[in-house]
C-alpha cells in the first residue's frame, strides 16, 4: 500500500460569533495537535457561501476566525493557516470529485436534510454538493488525518468513499504514472480525547449556537471578563446541589453542562470536578466556574481584539499561508490531471 506522509487538515466556517463551544470543541484541539503533527488549518469561506452571506460580514468573520486561531496559540509559521478561497485547487478538485461521487451518496447526507429542511428545492446546489468540496479540501493536500466532531463523521466517511473510488476507477493510470497502488489516502478521523460537547447556557438540551437569539446562551470568544462572569452567573441551573458521582448528573442537563465546561477549561475529568465540588450549591460553584472561565478565556478575547485592530497583519498571515498551501495543492492537481488524462501546463513544461 502507498505510504503517505502524516498530515492533519481541518477547517472552520467563518459564520460569525465564535463561541466557547467552537473553542473547546475544535480550536483547543488544533493547538494540541500542532505539537505532534504537521497541520493545515483552513478558514473555509467557500463553504460559508452555500447559504447567502453579507460580503462585508464574510470578510470580517474570516478575519475573526483567523484571529481566534492565532490568539489560542496556533503557530502560522510552523504550520499553515489560510482561507480556502485563495487556493483555487479546492474548487478544481471538487469538480473532479463531483464526477466521481454518486448522487445516492450525497442524498444520504443528513446535514443537507437538516439544513435544507422542507425547502429542499430552494436550497443551493452548493449546499447539496458541499461534501464533495469538503473531500477536496482534505484530499488536495492528501491529508492523512482530520479531527472530526459527531456532526462531521458522515462527511469524512464520504471523503474516504470518494478517495477509494478514485483510486479504484483510475488504478491503471495511477500505477502507470508511478503513484503506486493509490493516489489518495483513506483519511482517518483523529480522536484526541473525549469529545467536548458544549450546550446552551439557557437550555442544557441544546448545543451552544451562534444562531440562538439569546446572547446569554453562549460565551463568545470576544466577550470581556465582565460579560463572561455575568453569563455564567445567569446560566440556568436546578435547585439541587452538585452530586459527587457522574450518575447523579443524569436527567440534569444544565448541571451536566456546567460541570463539563469546568472540566474542559481546567483540563480535568468530570469525575475530578465532582470530587472537588460535589455537594456544593450552584451559588458556590458558579463563582468558581466564572473565575476559571475568565482566567482562561479573557486573555484570548483580549488578544483577538488586539489582532482584529490590525486587519493587515491578519491578511498577511492568510496570504502567506495560502502561498504555501497553493504549492502543495498544485503538486496534487498535477498528479490528478495526469491520472485523469487532462493535458496541462506542467506536461508541456516538462
Amino acid at each position: 500500500m502507498t505510504d503517505f506522509s502524516p498530515l492533519v487538515f481541518s477547517g472552520v466556517q467563518p459564520t460569525g460569533n465564535l463561541h466557547l463551544g467552537n473553542y473547546l470543541g475544535a480550536i483547543t484541539r488544533f493547538v494540541e495537535m500542532q505539537k505532534s503533527h504537521a497541520c493545515i488549518y483552513c478558514v473555509v469561506d467557500m463553504h460559508a457561501i452555500t447559504v447567502w452571506q453579507d460580503p462585508k460580514e464574510l470578510a470580517r468573520n474570516t478575519r475573526e476566525v483567523t484571529a481566534a486561531f492565532l490568539a489560542a496559540g496556533i503557530d502560522p509559521a510552523a504550520h499553515i493557516v489560510f482561507n480556502q478561497s485563495q487556493v483555487a485547487a479546492h474548487a478544481e478538485l471538487a469538480w473532479v470529485f463531483n464526477c466521481v461521487a454518486r448522487m445516492g451518496w450525497l442524498n444520504r447526507m443528513t446535514q443537507f436534510k437538516e439544513k435544507a429542511g422542507k425547502h429542499r428545492e430552494n436550497a443551493s446546489v452548493g449546499l447539496f454538493a458541499y461534501p464533495t468540496l469538503m473531500a477536496a479540501d482534505i484530499l488536495v493536500y492528501r491529508a492523512t488525518h482530520v479531527p472530526v466532531g459527531e456532526d462531521q463523521k458522515q462527511h469524512l466517511e464520504l471523503s474516504r468513499d470518494i478517495a477509494a473510488k478514485f483510486n479504484h476507477d483510475f488504478a491503471e493510470s495511477i500505477a502507470a504514472h508511478g503513484f503506486g497502488d493509490a493516489f489518495f489516502p483513506l483519511t482517518e478521523p483523529l480522536i484526541t480525547g473525549p469529545a467536548t460537547r458544549i450546550m446552551s447556557l439557557r437550555d442544557g438540551t441544546k448545543k451552544m449556537s451562534k444562531s440562538d437569539p439569546s446572547d446569554f446562551s453562549r460565551i463568545t470568544l470576544t466577550d470581556d471578563a465582565d460579560a463572561i462572569a455575568l453569563k455564567i452567573r445567569k446560566a440556568r441551573t436546578d435547585p439541587e446541589p452538585l452530586p459527587s458521582e457522574l450518575d447523579g448528573l443524569k436527567e440534569r442537563p444544565e448541571a451536566e453542562n456546567l460541570v463539563g465546561i469546568y472540566a474542559a477549561l481546567a483540563g480535568v475529568t468530570r469525575e475530578e470536578v465532582l470530587r472537588d465540588h460535589g455537594g456544593s450549591q450552584f451559588s458556590a460553584f458558579k463563582p468558581a466556574l466564572a473565575d476559571l472561565a475568565v482566567t482562561t478565556m479573557a486573555p484570548i478575547a483580549a488578544e483577538m481584539r488586539r489582532l482584529l485592530e490590525d486587519p493587515g497583519h491578519i491578511d498577511g498571515v492568510l496570504t502567506d499561508g495560502a502561498d504555501r498551501a497553493r504549492g502543495l495543492a498544485a503538486a496534487t492537481m498535477d498528479g490528478v490531471k495526469d491520472i485523469v488524462g487532462f493535458i496541462h501546463r506542467s506536461i508541456a513544461a516538462g
